[in-house]
């Protein structure tokens, strides 16, 4: 133990834990209140090309934005600006259900990629400097594909790709870890698809909406970082 965390200071799981809730606060917070003044003015953020090639173009429009946004993800793009933009083209209901599959999709071309390709770097990473930490996280992966998954995918912490690629690595069955990321993705995609239909429309109620969902989410993470297994080595790691 610490001198600091002898004399009460928070431990530093749970500091770090809250400098990423404050990082996920802030990108609500931002998308939101850029939006809202940037529309005043005849534009949104990154919307550009959705109002070019996406919005009221039909089957067109949705297959680009599946596309792009599955692309985005898997390379590490912000899931929740994906709903944030899925809101924005198409409203809440459709645009939430578009982002799912577009995150779904990049996730899992990033997990089949790290599947096929990145099994023997993982085992180098597993035996060097981060080796410990990335095994409990996969033996817990391992231990509960389907549980495991869903706490650490509804957890305010935590990198999305990063947990796609491990899990590829770790060789997983695909099956449970897609259903498991589908059900955890949909919290924060139906919270970002509303602030963006609430930033197109300028529907306060849909941004009010969003932002005490978002506080529901939250506190299911939280509440899962302490319960779940995988929860606890993400924060001791």
């Amino acid at each position: 133990m610490t001198g600091a965390e002898a004399a009460g200071a928070p431990p530093r799981g749970t500091r770090r834990t809250a400098r990423a809730l404050g990082k996920l606060v802030l990108l609500a917070a931002g998308l939101a209140a850029g939006g809202l003044v940037l529309r005043a003015v005849g534009a949104a953020p990154g919307t550009d090309w959705v109002d070019r090639y996406v919005r009221d173009q039909g089957m067109f429009g949705e297959a680009v934005f599946l596309g792009a946004g599955a692309i985005a993800t898997a390379a590490g793009a912000p899931r929740q600006g994906v709903a944030f933009l899925g809101g924005y083209a198409f409203g809440a209901a459709e645009g939430a259900g578009l982002a799912l599959l577009a995150q779904l999709g990049g996730c899992a071309l990033s997990f089949g990629w790290a599947r096929l390709v990145g099994r023997a770097w993982a085992e180098r990473r597993l035996a060097g400097r981060y080796g410990a930490r990335l095994r409990r996280l996969r033996d817990a992966l391992a231990a509960s594909p389907f549980g495991a998954t869903l706490a650490l995918r509804l957890l305010p912490v935590g990198n999305n790709l990063a947990l796609n690629l491990l899990a590829g690595m770790a060789g997983i069955a695909a099956a449970p870890f897609l259903a498991a990321s589908a059900l955890g993705y949909l919290p924060q995609t139906a919270v970002f698809a509303l602030l963006g239909k609430g930033v197109r429309v300028d529907g306060a109620w849909q941004i009010g909406l969003a932002a005490g969902l978002f506080a529901v989410s939250v506190a299911i993470g939280l509440a899962l970082l302490r319960r779940h297994s995988a929860g606890r080595t993400l924060e001791e790691g």
